[in-house]
């Protein structure tokens, strides 16, 4: 690789020092930093954590450009490299010295009183929540076509398995390796204990959302955020279908650590 865009969280380098750090590295080595993302460029460089590495896969997915994220927060897992370590990842790069993972997204397609809308894309997951007053959400679950059941909890996390880490994990839902193809289903809080655990489905399964009815004469109003952003609301009856994406985001993996070696050091769980 020899031409870059550096993506940066501009919370977590504020001063800018980081970003024109590896900038004036990759200079020197004869290398091109980009001010925009186009068809040239082979690498996209993420400073900051997850978060950003989200934000960055969700804007430039359609590039099909493979990132490498730069950790600048506390806990990544997207975010592979240390800081103190950058100046052999980018030789790294510069050098061809890394492999590329696939990882694939889901796509969410909200149906607003019968109205399909534009469909959403994440890498990690996409979570049903309440809105407004604090009360359960009633969800038709359809699989296929076919209903598998009726829930009633706080919310719903349907999630990649890169996204097993993030609010899948903290539901009490399985940890999986982030190249596998499937899509988890975990129910955030249930109210009954039949339906209160993670449900895995084969990557090609449609999955319909529907809200049911909350109580006579009271609206039942929730959010589906995607990658925890742009959130769209729906109320009782719509629904929203939840399909693997035909897009996916590709990974620079530099170091030859396993994933269970990453959750050793991170969450020291293993």
């Amino acid at each position: 690789m020899n031409t870059f865009y550096i993506f940066t969280n501009k919370t977590k380098d504020e001063s800018g020092k980081m970003t024109q750090y590896i900038r004036d590295y990759l200079n020197i080595k004869g290398c091109v930093c980009s001010d925009c993302v186009h068809d040239k460029v082979e690498g996209i460089i993420v400073l900051g954590g997850d978060g950003t590495m989200l934000r960055a896969a969700r804007e430039y997915v359609s590039y099909h450009i493979p990132l490498l994220g730069v950790n600048l927060g506390t806990l990544g897992y997207l975010a592979e490299v240390e800081k103190e370590d950058i100046e052999t990842a980018l030789d790294c790069l510069i050098e061809n010295r890394y492999e590329i993972e696939t990882r694939m997204m889901l796509s969410g397609i909200p149906v607003i009183a019968g109205v399909s809308s534009k469909p959403q894309t994440a890498l990690n997951d996409i979570v049903i929540n309440r809105k407004g007053p604090l009360h359960v959400i009633n969800f038709n679950i359809y699989v296929n076509g076919r209903l598998l059941s009726t829930y009633s909890a706080d919310g719903m996390i349907i999630s990649t398995p890169t996204g097993s880490t993030a609010y899948n994990l903290s539901a009490g839902g399985p940890i999986v390796e982030p190249r596998a193809r499937l899509i988890m289903m975990t129910p955030v809080c249930s109210h009954t204990m039949v339906n209160n655990r993670t449900i895995i489905l084969a990557e090609e399964d449609v999955i319909d959302i529907e809200i049911g009815r909350y109580k006579t004469g009271e609206k039942q109003e929730v959010d589906a955020s995607f990658d925890g952003r742009h959130p769209v609301s729906l109320n009782e009856g719509d629904k929203i279908r939840i399909i693997r994406s035909d897009k996916s985001t590709k990974i620079i993996k530099l170091s030859e650590v396993s994933f269970l070696d990453i959750l050793h050091k991170k969450m020291s769980i293993v």
